[in-house]
């Protein structure tokens, strides 16, 4: 086996620029290969972050939709949902685990000379656990806070750098709206989401004094959404049909007509974008794994040549005593020997530019050691089977006739 290695290399470094120019189809395959692989696995691993980010085992609970002169308005336009369909939601709901009413909308803070337009959140304190928002500085607010309607504030990690730059936010008072409120702490980052929003570029103020000082509306203790959150992932659908039956029997709705709210499962929502992006990884790599057959049929190519050119050394070989294996064997080697150099300037070439689409396009990519593995088992399945023809093909001469050969 060594001496066949041996002659293998001998064979190929005889002919270096041919031999460079077939490896070149095999290295940009694998460098492809892991290349898309990485992007695919770095948009996975956004899309789980945003995930978790968002919470599990979540249905979030819309209002209906509004008419204005017999026009249907879009989901959410109705004032349907107040703070009591969250508390009865939370008394009576079995398979509930937390009930999180909010209402949001876009305000500008204002604290000495610096200024900042963000989105502000009005909620009761289960939103950082149902959100899974960690805190960084301080404390939450609390249930107190609520009925007391304070005037208090959760800072994002970007409004916390914006507004107060290198100064400590905690006990300071900034203004809403022009309304002032107090920094009670500040939240754990989290970044910016798959489509490029900022999850950190908000405040959360108690969603009693949102109503009454920021938001106001004509219906007393409207909401914009309610979020619920199940016990555990099995009980989500049963959880839904509860929420429903609840809020119709609240709402008072005869049966038979529509529900004058909009329940959406959004871990169901989040599952299906998980499994579009996880497909699409596999797109990536498929279409770059065409480049790889690109490269074996470029192989095939050359080492068809090769027996050509090399008919009458198969001759003397044997005529000398070598048997039809041995030759195959040789070829074999070439061939898998292109493939596997080929494949390892590959995998140093798709490392390379997965960190420089990191670092100049900020976009994760993730070089996992099973992407590595398949692309160096995949050009080594390409060397043989491409090379296989062309062994077979110089194994089969006849010694005379390829002796005779010119």
């Amino acid at each position: 086996m060594f001496e066949i290695l041996k002659t293998a290399f001998r064979s190929l470094f005889a002919n270096k620029t041919r031999s460079s120019l077939t490896m070149l189809g095999i290295v940009i395959g694998v460098g492809a290969v892991i290349t898309m692989v990485a992007i695919g696995s770095g948009a996975a691993s956004l899309m789980d972050r945003f995930i978790a980010g968002m919470g599990s085992n979540l249905l979030i609970v819309f209002p209906g939709t509004a008419q204005t002169g017999g026009s249907r308005q879009a989901a959410g336009s109705a004032a349907t949902l107040t703070l009591a369909d969250a508390d009865l939601l939370r008394d009576e709901g079995l398979l509930v685990a937390e009930v999180v009413p909010e209402i949001y909308g876009g305000s500008q803070l204002v604290y000495g000379n610096n200024n900042w337009n963000t989105t502000t959140l009005g909620a009761t304190p289960g939103v950082l656990a149902v959100r899974e928002w960690s805190i960084a500085e301080g404390q939450s607010f609390s249930d107190a806070d609520v009925r007391n309607a304070s005037k208090v504030c959760l800072l994002g990690e970007t409004v916390a750098r914006n507004l107060f730059g290198d100064q400590d936010p905690i006990d300071k008072i900034l203004r809403i709206r022009k309304v002032p409120f107090r920094v009670v702490g500040v939240l754990g980052a989290k970044g910016p989401n798959p489509w490029g929003y900022d999850q950190d570029d908000l405040v959360i103020v108690p969603i009693t004094t949102a109503q009454r000082r920021l938001f106001r509306s004509g219906i007393p203790g409207s909401v914009r959404r309610i979020t619920v959150q199940a016990v555990n992932r099995n009980s989500l659908a049963g959880m839904q049909e509860e929420v429903r039956a609840i809020l119709r029997q609240r709402h008072r709705l005869p049966e038979g007509t529509a529900d004058d709210f909009v329940v959406r499962d959004m871990t169901q929502i989040l599952d299906n974008a998980a499994a579009s992006t996880r497909v699409m990884g596999l797109l990536l790599g498929a279409v770059a794994s065409i480049s790889l057959l690109v490269g074996g049929i470029g192989i095939m190519n050359i080492m068809l040549v090769s027996v050509s050119e090399r008919t009458r050394e198969i001759g003397i070989r044997m005529a000398v005593g070598a048997r039809p294996l041995d030759v195959r064997f040789q070829f074999l080697a070439e061939a898998v020997t292109l493939s596997i150099l080929g494949g390892s300037v590959g995998i140093l070439g798709g490392v390379g530019v997965s960190r420089v689409v990191t670092e100049i396009l900020e976009w994760p990519t993730i070089v996992s050691t099973n992407s590595v593995l398949l692309a160096v088992g995949f050009s080594a399945i390409v060397g043989i089977f491409f090379g296989f023809w062309p062994a077979w093909k110089a194994s089969n001469l006849d010694p005379i006739e390829a002796l005779r050969y010119d």
